[in-house]
């Protein structure tokens, strides 16, 4: 099944490179396609490029019939079909938890977590760092790059090291120290700026163009590394027995993630593999950065940057690339976007720990932070089946809850110092 709109025999054959049902890049501003190279700004409009497909024949069986990992997919994905030939994480295929407990708490009828903090590095970009790599590998880089904020460092460092090839790395010098750490030990180059991350990020973009075998996932081959995203949206209507959510719960830092969970629902509709069945998506932000739920609120198609200032350092993206697709897809699906306080967000870390056994970073608690004040907001229908996004994993922001949870009391080691201990509690 073709989803391929007017693209041009020229673009959808001159391209040398296998990267399977990808035919095009295609501009989501005025639609303008360009053939499959290494773009991400249309050359008409300067409008932002996504990959344009000629689907071929994917069924439920085929996808069943592949591996545990993203890899399940790749008829959908702008990636080889020889993909698992050369060495890389195998993202994907996380859990999806039936979560009643944290249901109760928020006064949710039907509740799922999908716990992507089972991933190889511990978070989402996992997926989009595969999927990215993959293409880069067709598109003759040799260089694995990114700026970021945290999670995905770790994924570039961790891909590059396990495809044995080098990485180049640029943060926020105020990172967590966890991130840093846990990006330092694959032994790539990475460098810490003085400056945010909207800071990093343009400076990633010159060194983009200065280096051309350096694939910057989220620059120069953005279109494909966003792709990668489609399949938390993918894996969550597997699990549910093919069928879609009725509402879904996204973190929002650039709003690519919420943008390709929604195309994965669509993609999985149009090609009949689920019932297309109406559903809601909501946007979740920290209001230290929290300028797609600014303009959300006061009803704009655009987003007004704003410089970070929150504990969620995962979601703050003062200037977020894709944030007016967001409000697109909130409002077309009759969702809403929420922003909570830093003090919400450790309430919502300790809240799913406690009630589900899932310890997330930041990005986890303004999740279900943000879902509470939906709830309470009336935006969130309570009754209906729900799904959060879990995005990465909470000992890589241990600094959020240091101070705020620790021994319940220190003892003697006899049993009666126990006992007056419990009872103390």
């Amino acid at each position: 099944m073709s989803l391929l709109a007017d693209v041009s025999a020229s673009a959808a054959t001159s391209t040398p490179f296998d990267l399977g049902p990808a035919r095009a890049l295609s501009c989501r501003e005025c639609g303008h396609q360009v053939p499959l190279a290494a773009e991400f700004a249309c050359p008409q409009c300067f409008g932002p490029l996504e990959v344009a497909y000629d689907f071929g024949d994917v069924t439920r069986a085929s996808i069943e019939a592949g591996p545990r990992s993203i890899w399940r997919y790749r008829g959908l994905l702008p990636v080889p079909s020889d993909v698992r030939s050369h060495p890389n994480t195998e993202p994907g295929m996380t859990r999806l938890i039936r979560a009643d407990r944290l249901g109760a708490a928020l006064g949710l009828r039907n509740l799922w977590i999908k716990d992507d903090t089972g991933n190889p590095t511990h978070s989402f970009k996992d997926r989009v760092v595969a999927v990215a790599l993959a293409a880069a590998r067709q598109l003759g880089f040799t260089v694995l790059c990114c700026p970021s904020t945290g999670n995905l460092a770790n994924a570039v460092a961790a891909a590059a090291a396990r495809a044995g090839w080098d990485s180049v790395v640029l943060i926020p010098k105020s990172l967590e120290q966890a991130k840093v750490l846990t990006t330092a030990v694959y032994d790539g180059t990475l460098l810490a700026v003085d400056g945010n991350y909207d800071d990093v990020n343009r400076l990633a973009t010159e060194l983009a163009a200065e280096h051309e075998d350096w694939a910057f996932v989220n620059v120069n081959v953005r279109p494909y590394y966003a792709e990668g995203s489609k399949t938390l949206g993918y894996e969550v209507a597997e699990q549910l027995g093919w069928r879609l959510p009725e509402q879904i719960v996204v973190p929002v830092a650039s709003g690519s993630q919420l943008t390709k969970v929604d195309k994965g629902f669509q993609e999985f509709g149009r090609l009949g593999l689920v019932e297309p069945t109406p559903y809601a998506v909501f946007g979740a932000q920290a209001t230290g950065c929290s300028p797609v739920a600014k303009a959300y609120d006061e009803g704009h198609d655009w987003i007004q940057p704003v410089r970070p200032d929150t504990i969620a350092r995962s979601l703050a993206i003062g200037n977020p690339a894709d944030g007016p697709y967001v409000l697109d897809a909130v409002r077309r699906t009759g969702g809403a976007i929420g922003h909570v306080s830093d003090a919400e967000v450790v309430d919502g870390i300790r809240l799913l720990a406690r009630t589900e056994g899932v310890f997330a970073e930041t990005a986890g608690g303004v999740t279900v932070a943000t879902t509470k004040k939906l709830i309470e907001a009336g935006k969130i229908d309570p009754d209906a089946e729900t799904v959060l996004l879990i995005t990465g994993d909470g000992l890589k922001t241990l600094d959020a809850v240091a101070g705020q949870v620790g021994p319940t009391a220190t003892v003697p080691s006899t049993s009666a110092a126990v006992r007056e201990a419990l009872a103390n509690r």
